[in-house]
């Protein structure tokens, strides 16, 4: 799979970590006076696990981190191997991204692409088009720089170089994650001309294919908003998103909230995804409270187990596409950007992290070629949630976890290949259908 995400963009992206800090809740609210430490179940099929869990919450403890705090689940298939605070629902940080991406996935579907519309008003006369260039988006989450230059390209073949009116942006057009339609329209009209372009646009196409050529639309108009398209308007392209899968992988690597904010606006809000995901992937509503789609905040809380049943559902979706979870999340020897960087796990994992002041998160799947003891492939799912101030302890403690958890079960890695075709990428010139029959063109 090529590497969508070019420097600048990822530079941008990783921004997110740097947003002002909440006011975080303590977790008053909940009963861990009345939880018991090391709850972990009685399970004769695997006392190992449980014991590698109990040892990991023991070795908190002498840290002075109280383990009635941290939350763990463990199982492989529909057997629960591990847990502790299983049930409870906990500050998720970006795990919550998790419960979008499986809400997106049941919603759309993992090859849905979303349709950004271009429309024209007045006719082209000798490379000028008369009236007003229209956008009508749809939720596109991924309408990047290159996406916008591609696009520009493909209007100088429809040979417009100029245009008399205004840009007209229409429902959910975003750019560069901007999702006012003014800022995302003023964006629009930078990409569409390279005399406008200024050190990150540059940046951005010099990453894409060698020869693309660089568009030259001059809009002598503004950016407006407007509520729907004109009677009047002549549509000249429809342009493709990349497919979802591919955009929640890209979601997911770069753990951005503004893309998942974006789709879990589209699902109907973070109430919305909370409870879809808790009836797509049977566990009760009472262990998921969302107040957005990206897990910034400690407001939104996920119990470890109801993770692990969004992971193993979203890979029971993606099973008719061939794919997997491996397919739309970071994985271990495969990944080297991303919050998978710089992390000690085991090769194989695909995980998702989260993180804010007072969390570290930590989930994922390990699929295997089988189990201690076995001969059928099977994979092991896994919820961390930490909680307290020392983030990069947990991290560590949280892979060797991990690694103990694969060295002492002897389970083996599966392949690192995506499933998914390896031909996307942002600005394909081939995703923006031309309406060649339009008679004013």
């Amino acid at each position: 799979m090529l590497d969508l995400i070019t420097s600048s963009m990822i530079a941008a992206w990783l921004n997110i970590f740097g947003q002002p800090k909440q006011n975080l809740q303590p977790l008053q609210e909940f009963p861990w006076q009345n939880s018991v430490i090391f709850s972990l179940p009685t399970i004769t099929q695997d006392p190992l696990t449980q014991s590698i869990v109990k040892t990991y919450l023991q070795n908190l403890t002498t840290q002075g981190i109280k383990p009635e705090q941290q939350g763990v689940w463990v199982q492989s298939d529909w057997t629960t191997l591990a847990s502790n605070q299983g049930k409870m629902p906990l500050p998720a940080a970006s795990l919550t991204k998790i419960a979008t991406t499986l809400t997106a996935l049941h919603k759309w579907g993992a090859k849905h692409q979303f349709m950004t519309n271009i429309y024209g008003r007045g006719g082209v006369e000798n490379g000028i088009l008369t009236g007003d260039l229209i956008v009508e988006g749809s939720g596109d989450p991924l309408f990047v720089w290159e996406e916008a230059i591609a696009l520009g390209n493909t209007l100088n073949q429809l040979g417009i170089r100029q245009v008399q009116g205004n840009i007209l942006v229409v429902n959910k057009f975003y750019m560069n994650f901007e999702n006012k339609p003014e800022m995302a329209g003023e964006l629009l009209k930078q990409a569409l001309n390279q005399k406008l372009w200024q050190g990150e646009a540059t940046e951005q196409y010099l990453q894409m294919p060698p020869g693309t050529k660089q568009p030259e639309i001059a809009i002598a108009g503004k950016v407006k908003a407007i509520k729907k398209v004109p009677s009047d308007a002549e549509l000249l392209i429809t342009h493709q998103s990349l497919p979802l899968a591919e955009i929640l992988r890209q979601m997911n690597i770069y753990s951005n909230n503004q893309m998942a904010q974006i789709l879990a606006d589209l699902a109907g809000g973070a109430n919305k995804v909370a409870q879809a995901a808790a009836d797509i992937a049977s566990f009760p509503s009472t262990e998921i409270y969302l107040v957005n789609g990206s897990g910034l905040g400690e407001e939104n809380r996920i119990s470890p187990r109801a993770i692990c049943k969004m992971l193993m559902t979203i890979d029971r979706l993606l099973e008719k596409y061939s794919f997997s979870a491996t397919d739309l999340f970071p994985t271990a020897g495969r990944d080297i950007v991303g919050t998978v960087k710089n992390r000690g796990l085991p090769t194989g994992t695909t995980i998702k992290t989260g993180t804010l002041d007072n969390v570290s998160a930590l989930a994922g799947v390990i699929p295997t070629e089988g189990l201690a003891g076995r001969s059928q492939r099977g994979k092991v799912y896994f919820t961390i949630i930490n909680y307290g101030h020392q983030i990069e302890y947990f991290r560590q403690q949280q892979d060797k976890l991990l690694n103990e958890l694969v060295q002492t079960r002897e389970l083996i890695p599966n392949s690192l290949s995506l499933a998914q075709e390896n031909h996307w990428y942002l600005g394909d010139p081939q995703r923006n259908q031309t309406q060649l029959n339009s008679s004013k063109l």
